[in-house]
């Protein structure tokens, strides 16, 4: 019964034309996006930021679920209601990023571990008492001379499968993402290798550690250039990059990929994701979890002044319905300058 709940979560957050929004950013990295507009890190400021994003009218049309940090599910609205609450109100599932950060693997130059497995079960249980319904745990495969290592990916492979078996044990959703960076010069070729490589070894452990995959989510990169490879892949190169690796080591019982944008620009992130549901029929949906490529125009537009939120939330809804529009492979590059309509 449990497991048949959870699957009930898993596919609601990948229902038809929805994805999630992650909002799950650490400290350091939500301090860099709010220095980018010049508004200092303070609780007050990152509560107001989110209640933007979390209050935006009519968002759950195209948002299912959204990833929550630490602070942020603490948190609570103007009005007195939790985050957590106002998400609720609007039929988006509330989540929590659980990991704890991916440090320096010892002995492995170039390479990170990601931490937060210490005390999980404890976590995991009371997030679930405060509303969280899935949980979602990152892992950082970056590619250069001589990496990944075999060694940097299986050990990353078995900490994604222990946090999300402890996560269907807790009843929350594990989304499992081990992110191959976009970040060198390789071309998309090599970015395919070890993407392949990567998902192979992350399923293989989620089987030796029996994480149901009918009650779990995929959060994959797109099979990308190097974003500083000479040659930059074509939308339709990376759509069909991407979908071959996923056919070759995805399974059908996981429900969705919610497929992160990864340092991609908002647009180019929307494309990509279009471009995919426009091509052969899949066994999953195709979803997506974007941070950045939701709220880089939401963050330009407020600046952090009361009087732009209204603008801002606009701006956030336009972008949702933007990628809603992609789920079906329905997005053109007009509706960029166009209202939303009926």
């Amino acid at each position: 019964m449990k497991n048949e709940n959870s699957e009930s979560v898993a596919r609601k957050l990948v229902a038809a034309g929805k994805g999630i929004l992650a909002a799950d950013e650490s400290l350091p990295t939500i301090e860099k996006r709010l220095n980018s507009i010049d508004v200092a890190s303070t609780e007050e400021n990152r509560r107001a930021y989110r209640e933007v994003l979390f209050t935006t009218a009519g968002v759950g049309e195209f948002i299912s679920g959204v990833i929550l940090f630490d602070e942020t599910i603490r948190q609570k609205t103007r009005d007195g209601r939790t985050f957590v609450e106002a998400l609720e109100q609007q039929a988006v599932i509330p989540g929590i990023k659980v990991d704890k950060g991916a440090k320096s693997m010892a002995n492995f130059p170039g390479e990170k571990i990601t931490e937060g497995l210490d005390g999980l079960r404890e976590r995991l249980a009371g997030y679930r008492q405060l509303g969280a319904r899935f949980a979602k745990w990152r892992a950082v495969i970056g590619i250069g001379e001589k990496i990944p290592t075999q060694r940097c990916i299986e050990t990353n492979a078995e900490l994604l499968a222990r946090y999300a078996a402890l996560s269907q044990e807790a009843d929350l959703v594990p989304i499992v993402e081990p992110e191959v960076l976009m970040d060198g010069a390789h071309t998309i070729e090599r970015h395919f290798d070890v993407t392949e490589q990567t998902l192979q070894i992350v399923f293989h452990a989620l089987a030796e550690y029996r994480v149901a995959l009918e009650a779990m989510l995929l959060k994959p990169n797109m099979v990308l250039s190097g974003k500083d490879c000479p040659h930059q892949a074509s939308v339709r190169e990376v759509a069909e990059a991407t979908l071959r690796c996923m056919k070759r080591v995805v399974p059908a019982a996981v429900p969705g990929l919610v497929f992160l944008s990864g340092g991609q620009t908002d647009l180019r992130a929307t494309e990509h994701l279009n471009a995919m549901n426009r091509l052969d029929r899949v066994p999953w949906e195709l979803s997506f979890s974007f941070g950045r490529a939701l709220q880089a125009p939401v963050l330009k537009v407020w600046k952090g002044d009361p009087t732009n939120v209204a603008d801002a939330q606009r701006a956030f809804h336009h972008r949702a319905w933007c990628n809603s529009k992609a789920r079906f492979g329905k997005y053109t590059e007009e509706m960029e300058t166009k209202k939303k309509v009926a």
